[in-house]
């Protein structure tokens, strides 16, 4: 059985995300399992996917960054995969696990992968020093510190730190620090 993986980061790649399900749908891919989370979240259809597959079937994904976010997390798939007897296609680079040729290409690529991602934070690093040591980058914005008033009057009038985290759509230990600044950090 194929089985096709799809995942954008945000729900803002709408279109992205439709082509990789029409991609995995033109592949023959009888089950989809798909999600919208960054690669750094826990990706539960993911592990769906990987739970649901069994011998004899093949995961199919349309790109190497949809699938794993660094070369460890990849070996961690593939070494799941092959414990289940479990093949590998990956579109965009015409990788098929099937073939010891395949197997090699994934390896060499997903080294690439991770030195790419690891050469982008870097100049991401650089570019925001640069900016910070012109004055020019601030941050994010402070939030629940512009809201301290209002989660103190929140609080004065008797509502529990759970109730103004919901009312304000924040978390619990943002308003624990807000109402408890000189509490040390756990």
């Amino acid at each position: 059985m194929l089985i096709g993986y799809a995942r954008t980061s945000t729900l803002d790649q709408d279109a992205g995300f439709e082509a990789q399900l029409r991609d995995l749908t033109a592949q023959g891919c009888e089950k989809l399992f798909k999600e919208q989370v960054s690669s750094v979240a826990p990706r539960k259809q993911l592990e769906a996917a990987l739970e649901f597959a069994r011998h004899g079937d093949m995961l199919v994904v349309t790109k190497l960054d949809r699938l794993a976010r660094s070369v460890v997390h990849l070996g961690k798939i593939i070494e799941t995969l092959e414990a289940k007897g479990v093949a590998l296609r990956i579109l965009d680079l015409g990788v098929d696990t099937t073939t010891p040729t395949g197997k090699l290409m994934l390896n060499v690529l997903g080294g690439v992968a991770q030195f790419e991602r690891e050469m982008m934070l870097e100049r991401q690093r650089e570019g925001i020093a640069k900016a910070k040591a012109e004055g020019a980058y601030k941050g994010r914005k402070p939030t629940v510190r512009a809201r301290s008033e209002e989660i103190k009057a929140l609080a004065d009038q008797g509502m529990s730190m759970g109730a103004i985290a919901a009312k304000l759509g924040i978390g619990k230990g943002s308003v624990h620090r807000v109402l408890n600044p000189a509490a040390p950090a756990a």
